[in-house]
């Protein structure tokens, strides 16, 4: 082989291990923030989850009175204003590009975000707690779906297998056997209706972020900053127009230890809020659904390392579900990211 030749073949061989190198590097930084994201959603979502049981379950005594916590908009809304607030400061410190994407697709993500929250919420005065988290373990399927329908996005096969691998696994671990006492059973009624519209109103919400992802290269906390700018604003109608404002400001004067509850629960929901969004804006609402909805399991499941709790064979196949669901389909994300790219790099050095 001439001189000139070898020398070209050692170029392109220097530029590929560079190029790989680089893909390796982009691969593990990939995978850390993953992997960050994934452990602050599930903490932080675990003390919002502690917080929220807290508020909306708490005894509020006064003269000898005992009232409840109805005031689930008004939560929402300076859970909302803390999450906008935020974002806001985070744009000021890390994200100084400028964002294109229009704000009636922030207006309409925020009104399925909105009603998802509202409905899911809204369904536990018909149905209990169980039938919610067996119908909300299969968020990811809906996401994807509406993906496919309206963000143009395709998925394989295999990719729905594993994602209903993993939402049946969550669904046998999380679900509870019901104590041989007679109960009263019920058809499809409202409360099943309200699930199936929060599921929908995910899935148009995870359809709406992939389109600014796609469309704008919408950045994280641009997203979270006006998707609940927005949401204020149609909770503060709410608000006005249901008189759960006033309403809530009377309850808030005769237990003024409220505000500073939910004022916490408003900065966990920040800080989890944020993780959210990375993820989404990073790697898609997908791999954020699979997260959220895993972390259900991730949470009972340290509650029974930590605290000895028994677990019957029918979690402990949940377990394995939830498991095998989550390795195979990175080890066939990794394969296909690995495929990709070793075409790329080879189209390159032609």
């Amino acid at each position: 082989m001439p001189a000139y030749y070898k020398k070209m073949a050692t170029k392109v061989d220097i530029d590929l291990t560079d190029t790989e190198e680089e893909l390796n590097l982009s691969k593990w930084i990939r995978y850390r923030l993953l992997f960050t994201c994934a452990l602050g959603i599930i903490f932080f979502h675990l003390v919002l989850g502690i917080l929220q049981e807290n508020i909306t379950k708490g005894e509020y005594v006064k003269d000898g009175k005992k009232e409840k916590f109805t005031y689930t908009l008004a939560l929402v809304f300076i859970q909302c204003i803390i999450n906008a607030a935020s974002a806001k400061l985070a744009m000021s410190l890390f994200s100084r590009e400028k964002d294109s994407t229009p704000q009636k697709m922030f207006s309409a993500c925020s009104m399925t975000y909105l009603g998802a929250m509202l409905a899911s919420n809204q369904s536990l005065q018909y149905i209990s707690y169980p039938t919610q988290v067996l119908g909300k373990s299969v968020k990811p399927i809906p996401v994807m779906i509406l993906g496919i329908l309206l963000a143009k996005k395709r998925y394989p096969a295999a990719k729905f297998l594993f994602i209903l691998m993993i939402c049946m696994g969550v669904a046998l671990f999380m679900f509870k056997d019901k104590p041989a006492v007679a109960d009263e059973s019920h058809g499809f009624g409202f409360g099943e209706v309200l699930l199936l519209v929060s599921l929908t109103l995910d899935g148009l919400t995870g359809a709406s972020q992939d389109r600014m992802r796609s469309e704008h290269k919408t950045g994280a906390y641009h997203m979270m900053f006006f998707v609940n700018l927005w949401s204020v604003l149609w909770l503060a109608i709410g608000l006005v127009v249901t008189g759960e404002g006033l309403a809530f400001l009377g309850f808030m004067e005769r237990f003024p230890s409220i505000l500073i509850k939910m004022v916490t629960f408003g900065i966990a929901s920040a800080i989890g809020q944020v993780f959210i969004f990375i993820t989404v804006t990073s790697f898609g609402p997908l791999p954020c659904s699979i997260i959220t909805t895993t972390r259900k399991f991730f949470t009972i499941l340290g509650s029974v390392i930590i605290f000895q709790n028994p677990i019957n064979s029918r979690q402990w196949a949940g377990t394995v579900l939830v498991f095998m669901g989550l390795g195979l389909d990175s080890a066939y994300g990794k394969e296909k990211k690995d495929i990709k790219n070793v075409k790329n790099v080879k189209n390159e050095s032609r």
